[in-house]
C-alpha cells in the first residue's frame, strides 16, 4: 500500500507540471499572432479613451463645483447708493463753485454738468457727481446747507452683496475648469480632441471675462455713490433808467408840439369838412331859414286870433 502511494504522488506531480507548460506555450503563441499595427492601434485607442475619460471627469467635476456653494468672504456689505436733490439757492454761480470744491475735497468727480438761463430772471442747472461712499452722507448734508430751500430729497440703496458673492463663486469654479482644460489640451494628441477642448476653453474664458466685467462694475458702483443735484435761482432784474427818461425839457417840448399838431389837425379837418360840404350846407341852411320863417308866421297868426 505504501509503495502504491509513493508511485501515484510522483505521477500526479509530473502531470501537473506538464499541463502548466502547455498553457504557457499557448499564451505565447497567441501573443506572437498579434501584429505590431494592431498593438499600436490598441495603444492609441487606450490613450484617446484615457483623455476622453479624464475630460468627461473634468466636465462632471465642473458641474459639481458649480452646483456646490463656495464660501467666499466679502469684506463688507456692498450697497449701491444714489441720491437726488432739488435745491433753491440765492446765488447760483457761487453755490456751484462751492459744490465743485467740496467734490474735489472728498476725492470725487463731476460726471456731468448742465446750466441753462431763462432770460435774465431765472438761472438753473444740474450736475451729476460721483463721490466716495464713505463721504456720501457728509457731502449730502453740506450740499443741503448751501441751499436757501430744499425742494426735494430722495435717497435709494441697492444691496448687491449676494450677487457679488455668487460672481466670486462662479469665477473661482471657472478658473479651475480653465486650468484643467489647458492641461488636457497640452496632453491631447488627436486633432478631434484638440478642437473639442479648444472650443470649450474659449467658452469658459468668455464667461470668465463677463463675470470679471460685472464684478468691476459692481465694485465701481459700490465704491462711488452717485448724486444728482438740480439748482434753481430766482433773480428779479430791474431795468436801468435811461437818460431820455430824465430829460423833462425835451419831454415838455415833445408834448407841446404833439398837442399843437393835434389842434391844427382838428382845425384843418373842420375847414375841410365845411368847404367840402358847402353846397349841402347852403341848401340845408335855406331849408332851415324857410322853416323858421314859416313857423314864426304861424305863431304870429295864432296870437292875433
Amino acid at each position: 500500500m505504501k509503495k502504491g502511494l509513493k508511485m501515484i504522488i510522483p505521477m500526479l506531480m509530473f502531470f501537473f507540471i506538464f499541463l502548466t507548460a502547455c498553457s504557457s506555450n499557448s499564451q505565447s503563441e497567441d501573443a506572437k499572432m498579434i501584429s505590431p499595427e494592431e498593438a499600436a492601434m490598441d495603444s492609441d485607442s487606450g490613450e484617446s479613451s484615457r483623455v476622453k475619460e479624464d475630460y468627461s471627469i473634468s466636465n462632471e467635476t465642473e458641474k459639481k463645483e458649480q452646483s456646490e456653494t463656495t464660501s467666499i468672504e466679502v469684506p463688507k456689505q456692498m450697497v449701491i447708493y444714489q441720491a437726488e436733490l432739488h435745491l433753491r439757492v440765492k446765488k447760483f454761480e457761487q453755490t456751484l463753485q462751492s459744490l465743485e470744491e467740496k467734490v474735489g475735497k472728498y476725492g470725487g468727480y463731476i460726471a456731468e454738468s448742465n446750466v441753462s438761463k431763462d432770460g435774465d430772471e431765472q438761472l438753473s442747472g444740474s450736475i451729476k457727481i460721483r463721490i466716495p461712499q464713505k463721504h456720501f452722507q457728509t457731502f449730502l448734508h453740506e450740499a443741503e446747507g448751501q441751499a436757501a430751500e430744499v425742494l426735494q430729497r430722495k435717497i435709494s440703496g441697492d444691496d448687491v452683496t449676494e450677487e457679488y458673492v455668487d460672481l466670486e463663486s462662479r469665477l473661482k469654479s471657472k478658473r479651475v475648469v480653465e486650468e484643467r482644460l489647458i492641461s488636457f489640451m497640452n496632453s491631447a494628441e488627436k486633432t478631434e480632441d484638440l478642437l473639442k477642448i479648444s472650443d470649450d476653453l474659449s467658452k469658459v474664458q468668455e464667461e470668465i471675462e463677463m463675470i470679471e466685467g460685472r464684478k468691476k462694475f459692481l465694485e465701481n458702483q459700490t465704491s462711488l455713490s452717485t448724486v444728482f443735484i438740480t439748482l434753481y435761482e430766482n433773480k428779479v432784474s430791474i431795468p436801468p433808467l435811461e437818460n431820455d427818461d430824465l430829460n423833462t425839457w425835451e419831454k415838455t417840448k415833445k408834448q407841446f408840439m404833439k398837442s399843437t399838431n393835434m389842434l391844427l389837425s382838428g382845425i384843418s379837418g373842420l375847414v375841410v369838412f365845411l368847404l367840402g360840404n358847402l353846397p349841402i350846407l347852403i341848401i340845408l341852411a335855406i331849408i332851415g331859414i324857410l322853416l323858421f320863417l314859416y313857423g314864426r308866421k304861424v305863431i304870429k297868426r295864432n296870437r292875433n286870433e
